[in-house]
């Protein structure tokens, strides 16, 4: 299947449920597995050299570990693209989601002893599906958190003011949109984790299992 053919990877629906499941999983490593973000590896690298110049040591290796494995989850996915990317049978975004999911179903039994571990495994997940999904209806997106997202809705929507452009408001409420879905995910998150510690996360993989399934469909007969 050619890159150039509009894929349904690309379509707004996907981008919602990723930004769902991303917000979720910031929610669960902060609320079960000890504060640390599978997301925002910025916030992960502030509290890493605050730690680190402080002399916890300790502490300060609990932040590295995920920014390793996000490190590592961003070559996964390139390599993935390169080996899958004329795959007909199966689209290479596919196969990183059913990755994902087959991660974070692992995740959901992993005791509290490994939380180091489990936040790398999250983290790794979160840095495929960023690497993996770049763009929806063309647009440049990200579904692991949210400053650029901020910044583009902002832009678009100052663009609107500006020459009253439709697809400018368009682009706009879309990044809004993802913004929205992505702070929902961590409100959900947040409750659900409370309510069934670990396997909490199982929740986040059954978003990503419906996109998978959602991008078998043709693109064509998709309106979002």
């Amino acid at each position: 299947m050619a890159e150039s053919k509009r894929q349904m990877s690309d379509s707004l629906r996907v981008a919602m449920l990723l930004a769902l499941a991303g917000g979720f999983l910031d929610a669960y490593t902060y609320v079960t597995r000890g504060g640390v973000f599978a997301n925002a590896q910025t916030g992960n690298i502030v509290l890493f050299g605050i730690n680190l110049f402080e002399g916890n040591f300790i502490a300060a290796k609990d932040y590295l570990v995920p920014i390793f494995a996000f490190f590592i989850g961003i070559i996964i996915a390139e390599m993935i693209k390169s080996r899958f990317r004329s795959n007909r049978a199966l689209h290479w975004r596919q196969i990183v989601v059913l990755i994902e999911f087959a991660v974070l179903a692992a995740a959901a039994f992993m005791p509290q002893a490994y939380n180091t571990s489990v936040n790398a495994l999250i983290s790794f997940v979160c840095s495929l599906q960023v690497e993996s999904f770049r763009k929806v209806k063309g647009s440049p997106f990200a579904t692991t958190m949210c400053t650029g997202n901020l910044r583009s809705a902002t832009e678009h929507l100052y663009n609107y003011h500006k020459s009253h452009d439709r697809e400018a408001l368009k682009n706009s409420g879309r990044y809004f949109l993802v913004i929205a879905l992505f702070t929902a995910g961590a409100g959900i998150g947040a409750v659900v984790s409370k309510l069934f510690h670990f396997q909490a996360v199982l929740f986040a993989a059954s978003l990503l299992l419906t996109a998978a399934i959602i991008m078998t469909k043709d693109p064509e007969s998709a309106n979002i």
